[in-house]
Parts: C-alpha cells; structure tokens; sequence
C-alpha cells in the first residue's frame, strides 16, 4: 500500500516570482609589461676605467700647466715629471720612477692614442675583472713593463706612457675571454678575443716598424712586451673559473695578483742585478 503523501497543489496566485540570473564576467586580460629597467650609467659599468684615463689627463694637463710643451716635452721635462730611465731607477734608487711613468705622456698624440686604447680595453676588461681586477692589471703589467725598459733600453732612454698596463689587460683579456663559461655567445667571443689579438700584433709591428726604420716617433717595446707576457700570465689563474660562481672566481683573482706581485719583485731583482752589472756606479 503506497502511504506517500499526494503533492501539494500551490494556486496560481501563490507561485513564487522568478529570481532573475546572475553571471560574473572577468575582466579583459592584458599582456604582461615588465617594469622598466633602469640603463647604467658607463661610469658604473666601468669605474675603475673611467679613474685611471682621468689620471692620466689631470697629470697631463698638470704638466701643461706648469709649462711643459703640449705637443713635444723636452726630455728634462718628462723625467721631472717622473718618467723611467734605467740609470735613476737602479744607479740612484729611484724606484718611484716604474710606477709614476705610467701616467706621464710626451704630448697631445701620445696621451690620446693611449686613451683611447684604454678606454675601450677597460670598458672590455673591467666587466670581466672587476674594478680591483683591472687596477691591478694595469699597476702590475706596467711595472712589470717599466722594469723591462729601464732594465734593457739604452741609459739615454727615457720612456713613459700607459701603454705597458694598456698591453698588460690586452693580453689578461685574451686569455678570459677563452673561457667557455662566459654567458656570451661564442661567435661573439672569438669576434672580440680576435680583434683584441690584432690590436696586440699590429702594434708590435708597428713599434718594431718604428724603431727599424728610425721614425720620429719611437716606441718602447720593451715595455709593450713586459706589460703584455705578464697580462697572460696574470689570466692564466682565472679563466677556469670566469663566468661562473662568483666566489671561486673572487679567490682566483686574489691568488693571481699576490702571484703577480711575486713575479714583478722577481723581475725588479733580476733586472736590476742584470743592469748594474752594465751601468758604473753612482757618484
């Protein structure tokens, strides 16, 4: 027997109102815009390049102010300046000399091919080194190349300019830029490796050019080679680790500057037992 209750009949005028439908429409989707990146500046990209071409140009324009020639210095004027000659660097103690002819330049031509050179190299090498990296490089290879050329060109010779340190980070950066953990594309690399590999070999022709053929412009290739050999030997301790943890690459850099600090103190004894074995004393 079926006990279930009949449904309940509602009259017409009881029936609810219909509720009316709702829905939710999302809003248009927008493409993602990134926030925009602020550019750096060239001088926080590279301010250990920036410093040392400012040097250089405030010790020329010192020079010139003092009334040293812009355009040819006389030889007393640039060794007052402090530039390097064999004869007062070993015979009179006069150390100093290796470092301060790094800065010193012998007219308007000469401090602007030099400028010009660092300027690129360091805006190169300095995103590579580091600002301590690159300093370095040019303290070290320029002595390393200032040594060369007070220890084997004639006692006449006096010879300053920045191009020792300028061949020095040629050559540190050579050896970098061999890394294969670089996150650059390699065509890129051997595009720039190649071009500063021809920046080194064109001017040693043209130093080794000069000096043959007794231009009026004379270039110490000694110091070109000093600088430049120890440039590769200072690369050699970091390139393993360029580009990758930073940290490893920090200890590598320290541990190639206090070994090329070594060497140029090696240098200095052999070269100069080398030289006082060729020039007399000191009276």
């Amino acid at each position: 027997m079926d006990r279930s209750q009949p449904p309940e009949i509602i009259p017409p005028g009881r029936q609810p109102a219909p509720q009316p439908e709702f829905y939710y429409e999302a809003p248009p989707q927008r493409a993602y815009t990134p926030p925009p990146t602020r550019r750096r500046s060239h001088w926080a990209m590279a301010p250990a390049t920036y410093t040392l071409v400012g040097i250089n140009c405030l010790v020329y324009l010192a020079m010139c102010f003092s009334g040293v020639s812009w355009w040819s210095p006389t030889t007393v004027d640039l060794a007052r300046w402090g530039a390097d000659n064999g004869i007062l660097v070993f015979a009179y103690g006069q150390w100093w000399r290796l470092f301060t002819a790094m800065f010193v330049h012998a007219g308007i031509i000469h401090i602007a091919g030099n400028m010009w050179c660092l300027w690129n190299l360091g805006l190169l090498g300095e995103p590579l080194l580091g600002p301590l990296g690159i300093v370095a490089v040019y303290i070290l290879t320029g002595l390393a190349g200032d040594l060369l050329s007070a220890g084997f060109n004639s006692i006449h010779v006096v010879s300053m300019g920045a191009s020792g340190a300028i061949f020095g980070i040629a050559g540190v950066i050579i050896v970098l830029l061999k890394s294969p953990l670089l996150p650059i594309p390699q065509f890129e690399l051997t595009k720039l490796r190649r071009s500063v590999i021809y920046f080194a070999i064109l001017n040693f022709i043209f130093g080794a050019g000069a000096d043959l053929m007794h231009f009026f412009i004379q270039i110490d290739n000694y110091a070109h080679l000093g600088g430049f050999v120890c440039g590769i030997l200072m690369g050699l301790p970091m390139v393993p680790r360029i580009g990758a943890d930073p940290r490893s690459f920090l200890v590598r850099r320290r541990v190639a500057i206090a070994v090329m600090a070594f060497v140029v103190m090696l240098l200095a004894y052999g070269v100069y037992s080398f030289r006082m074995g060729t020039v007399p004393p000191a009276g």
